[in-house]
């Protein structure tokens, strides 16, 4: 991999762990720990994308090496570099959980490309000092789905973690999918996630709540010197502008998980990036019906706290914990809670846009909020896929009647016979509203339709998607993997060929593990 140029920055201008022993422990006055990666008994590479391969500097040929197998599998260490796990902290399900790191994730290296930098990590590489009780490894399944997804989202156009490379470990790991006292043993993988750092909310966490608050300056500082060189000012000044454009990013990337119906199922503070991009794909999900109660996690199946429709909520709440850890540097809190108090309202206000150009509106109206929350409401009356309605809304027509807009979505309820009386009342009476209010639209059917395939995707990664892929890979056919892959990244597209995918989720997949609800077990 002869172009892959190492730029170890982190590393290089924070202060590391001093203890060098590879055991589980607190680990104090850093921001990270060397560790290498479990060596594999036997790895095999079952996928990689060619595009994030050369978009770090890695040709497609290099990908069929015996070099690229070795190196993002954890046996080899790439020349020059060391690799890492990094120290954070962080909020779970609402309640302060410690000293938590990476504990199934490496740090392989960071590399500058095409003048932009990347770091290159390993999940499921094995124990690092802080996996706590765990063996610091994946399974396939999660694997899979991680592999997927990311890849999925990035080409929805969604900010995420990218993905290199998918292998299995050859070796067996020991997980209880449901949490229920029966644990088996599955086939163990890697996957070689990519982004710009993995500093999460809980990294800052970490140092102020142990009042190590020289290492809290120097990772801010090196947060704002590498990844936002446009802030300038005084420090304090400095410090108030990241905390809102952390906010700013957080809120765009919100904006498109409900802009898609997805749901990410674990949004603790040590699962929110610095960068606003969507990172550690566990017990996600898409809505499959329209339901803002619903969430894809077993673990918040009884609070639902991250439920699909309080992913703002929770985003605004996880900003004011990275707030408090930014406090001790600027000692004023009026700055930070102006921009906590304008994240509701901005979220809601770019909401609504998106909400009516996902409905193909693209001026404003009194009518406006009346639709949406008319729709809100209506979509939950009886089961409504959420991606099949807004997308086949665009074959929707200015001349259409009631009866006929109607027709057109049809194929989007999961109980038909349901839709009658009061229920059916409620839809034409919605869609008479909504067919006045496409006649004030400027733009021609044709110009409205292609605006709204742009942004109501036509095909999404469904649980029982990834589920079938896991399936087969099991029994160690990985062509659904690769048809998957393909498929997503063109989620706009009408992809005749591809139609099967554009399906409700089957009544097989309704309660079935892995395609329902998912533990974060993996």
């Amino acid at each position: 991999m002869k172009n892959l140029k190492v730029n170890n920055r982190f590393t290089a201008e924070l202060p590391a762990d001093t203890d060098l022993t590879n055991e589980i422990r607190q680990v104090k006055n850093t921001v990270f720990s060397y560790v290498n990666p479990t060596k594999t008994s036997n790895p095999k590479l079952i996928h990689a994308s060619e595009e994030v391969a050369e978009m770090v500097g890695i040709s497609k040929d290099e990908i069929q090496t015996e070099e690229f197998l070795n190196v993002f599998s954890g046996n080899d260490i790439f020349p020059e570099t060391r690799p890492f796990a990094m120290c954070y902290a962080g909020h779970q399900f609402g309640n302060w959980a410690g000293q938590l790191g990476d504990g199934r994730a490496i740090n392989l290296m960071e590399v500058e490309h095409n003048n932009q930098f990347f770091m290159l990590q390993l999940k499921g590489a094995g124990k690092t000092p802080y996996s706590r009780t765990a063996d610091g490894l994946a399974v396939l399944r999660s694997s899979i789905r991680e592999y997927l997804c990311a890849e999925a989202m990035h080409y929805l156009g969604v900010p995420t973690t990218r993905s290199v490379s998918l292998a299995l470990s050859g070796d067996q790991v020991l997980r209880d999918v449901l949490y229920n006292g029966n644990p088996a043993y599955e086939k163990g993988a890697i996957v070689c996630r990519v982004a710009p750092s993995f500093i999460r909310f809980g990294s800052f966490e970490m140092l102020t709540a142990r009042n190590e608050l020289k290492n809290l300056k120097n990772l801010v500082e090196f947060t704002i010197k590498h990844y936002y060189p446009e802030i300038k000012g005084e420090p304090k000044e400095q410090y108030i502008q990241f905390f809102q454009t952390v906010a700013d990013k957080t809120r765009e990337m919100i904006l498109h998980w409900q802009r898609v119906g997805f749901v990410h199922g674990v949004m603790n503070t040590d699962n929110m990036s610095i960068h606003g991009i969507t990172i550690d794909y566990g017990p996600y999900g898409w809505l499959e019906n329209y339901d803002p109660d619903w969430t894809p996690n077993t673990t918040d199946s009884q609070n639902r706290r991250y439920r699909f429709g309080n992913q703002p909520q929770v985003a605004q709440w996880n900003l004011f914990q990275l707030a408090n850890a930014l406090y001790p540097l600027v000692n004023e809190a009026a700055p930070l809670e102006k921009i906590l108090d304008s994240f509701i309202n901005d979220f809601e206000r770019d909401y609504k846009v998106i909400f009516l150009s996902k409905l193909g509106l693209f001026t404003s109206s009194e009518a406006d909020d009346k639709i949406i929350t008319g729709l809100e409401e209506i979509l939950q009356l009886s089961e409504t896929d959420m991606t099949i309605f807004f997308r086949n809304l665009s074959q929707i027509t200015k001349e259409d009647s009631v009866e006929s807009a109607f027709e057109k979505i049809e194929y989007s309820f999961y109980k038909f016979d349901e839709i009658k009386e009061n229920i059916l009342t409620a839809w034409q009476k919605w869609f008479a509203v909504y067919l006045k209010r496409l006649q004030s639209e400027n733009l021609s059917d044709e110009e409205r339709a292609q605006k709204m395939n742009q942004i109501n995707p036509k095909y999404v990664l469904r649980n029982y998607m990834a589920q079938l892929a896991i399936d087969a890979a099991d029994k160690e056919d990985y062509s659904l993997i690769d048809e998957l892959f393909q498929l997503l990244k063109n989620p706009y597209d009408e992809q005749p060929e591809a139609e099967k995918w554009f399906a409700k989720r089957p009544d097989w997949a309704r309660t079935k593990v892995g395609c329902s609800m998912l533990s974060c077990s993996s």
